[in-house]
């Protein structure tokens, strides 16, 4: 199972920074033990929406091409919980890159007004330990259903579109390994015919 601590995109700019949504809602378990009584978003939580949305931002500079970790939060603010009912905007601005990792600032806003900001240290690990959390679907599956391929503009201003590279290994990987219970998604500008899948088994 793979955590999504974001909603959708609403904005991103490849290479600067991207804008995403998360909703809280009382239907979601862990609010219920944090606290009894008197649910919210735990601050933890606001940290993984505010990282997934650098980590991307900076995986999809990188052309998908680097393995981006977490490495280390800074400095981190809040001003204000998070309840139940509450929509956060996420912004996650790319502050540097290099070879070894990058930095992002990153602000979350509730009602327009500032409710925490940090910055966060990405580090690019080299390791046949993790590769199996690197899949190149897993990627193409999430900037999709994020939407940040509605939403996105490349460097140079067009349609951000995933990474030639990035298509060519899961329409490879399905070719040595044909995933059951698919169905073809449709057509979208720059992309190869690959399956969107549900499952590996058998109905």
């Amino acid at each position: 199972m793979r955590w999504y601590w974001i909603d959708r995109f609403i904005e991103f700019e490849s290479g600067r920074y991207a804008k995403a949504v998360k909703n809280i809602s009382l239907a979601e378990d862990y609010l219920h033990d944090h606290f009894p009584a008197y649910p919210v978003l735990p601050k933890t939580l606001v940290i993984e929406g505010l990282a997934q949305t650098g980590g991307l931002l900076v995986s999809e500079h990188n052309a998908f091409l680097e393995k981006v970790v977490l490495a280390k939060i800074p400095f981190a603010r809040f001003y204000a919980e998070a309840l139940p009912g509450d929509r956060l905007v996420y912004l996650a601005r790319l502050e540097s890159i290099s070879r070894d990792g990058a930095i992002v600032s990153a602000t979350s806003h509730k009602d327009g007004q500032l409710q925490a900001e940090m910055e966060i240290v990405f580090a690019h690990f080299n390791s046949s330990q993790i590769d199996s959390l690197y899949e190149p679907e897993s990627f193409l599956r999430m900037m999709r259903m994020l939407g940040a391929y509605d939403v996105g503009h490349a460097a140079d201003g067009g349609p951000l579109l995933p990474p030639a590279r990035l298509l060519q290994a899961v329409a490879a990987d399905h070719a040595q390994n044909p995933p059951q219970n698919c169905h073809r998604q449709p057509a979208r500008p720059g992309d190869a015919e690959v399956p969107n899948c549900s499952g590996t088994g058998s109905n």
